[in-house]
């Protein structure tokens, strides 16, 4: 896979993200895809920050969405090699400091299979 469709895909999670379309989020992740972040961690300790698979996935956002409805992401770097983007953006939510953040999306065939978030 080239860079340029791997930042495609990456253009396409921010899209959706920043809409808040779980669906459209959902469509770019594989059935089996697992995602890890530190704020699942704490809001869902059991998890120990992973979950897997995509109805995980819609509810960890569905709740996420719902939280925190001004949430969105501004994008401050793209890196992209043949099967993964690294990518850096600033988040955004009403009444809190903004937080940047930097997630790892692992793409095979066209699809997102492991998304790492990393919050510095």
């Amino acid at each position: 896979m080239t860079p340029q469709v791997l930042q495609s895909i990456a253009f396409k999670w921010f899209d959706a993200f920043n809409k808040h379309d779980l669906e459209q989020l959902l469509s770019l992740y594989d059935d089996e895809a697992q995602h890890y972040s530190p704020k699942l961690k704490i809001r869902l300790p059991e998890t120990n920050g992973l979950v897997i698979g995509k109805e995980a996935l819609r509810s960890w956002w569905k709740e996420a969405f719902e939280r925190l409805p001004s949430l969105h992401y501004k994008v401050t770097s793209l890196t992209a090699n043949e099967n993964r983007v690294f990518m850096e953006y600033i988040r955004t939510v009403e009444n809190e400091e903004e937080m940047l953040v930097a997630e790892v999306l692992e793409v095979k065939d066209n699809k997102i299979v492991f998304s790492r978030v990393y919050h510095g």
